[in-house]
């Protein structure tokens, strides 16, 4: 581990030399073997970040690599939709996500290497790490942090950092 690696500890993630208080999946933190399409849980292991995303009509982007959300953009969460874990176009026709959605928490997402970019059905898609929706809130399964600490943070990684669950 580095200071540049984002690390779940029982007191919220450290990165950088501070702590952020954090939500984490309804499940539980699971054992990666175990994790499933649904079951709420964050699985173990270290997790690269792979990928930003941010709404250009709320927010600034925090980084030059992050890319703009658009409206007709999704994320496949269907096991039987050969795009399963990935980002696609609407309309879809399997079941998805809105990655632009009414509420902010989507505003800015961090993707992970979570079951990607070679995703095996069923062991669950996308692991993300965005805004909560307040201290308290479990999320699906993905890390939530309060708006301005998910900022500093995306400020400051790189494509590569790590985010590991233990």
């Amino acid at each position: 581990m580095t200071p540049f690696d984002l690390v779940v500890t029982p007191m919220g993630v450290r990165f950088m030399g501070r702590v952020f208080p954090c939500m984490l999946g309804r499940g539980g933190i699971v054992k990666a073997s175990a994790k499933r399409e649904g079951d709420g849980g964050t699985p173990t292991g270290t997790h690269r970040i792979t990928g930003m995303l941010y709404r250009p009509d709320r927010i600034a982007p925090p980084q030059p690599w992050a890319v703009p959300i658009g409206p007709m953009d999704l994320w496949s969460d269907d096991p039987e939709d050969s795009d399963y874990n990935q980002m696609v176009r609407a309309p879809h026709g399997f079941s998805h996500e809105a990655l632009r959605r009414a509420d902010p928490l989507y505003d800015l997402v961090l993707l992970t290497d979570w079951n990607w970019p070679h995703a095996v059905p069923g062991r669950g898609s996308a692991i993300f790490l965005h805004r909560w929706r307040r201290m308290g809130y479990p999320t699906a399964g993905c890390v939530a942090f309060a708006p301005r600490d998910l900022r500093w943070i995306a400020s400051r990684i790189t494509p590569g950092t790590r985010l590991i669950v233990r």
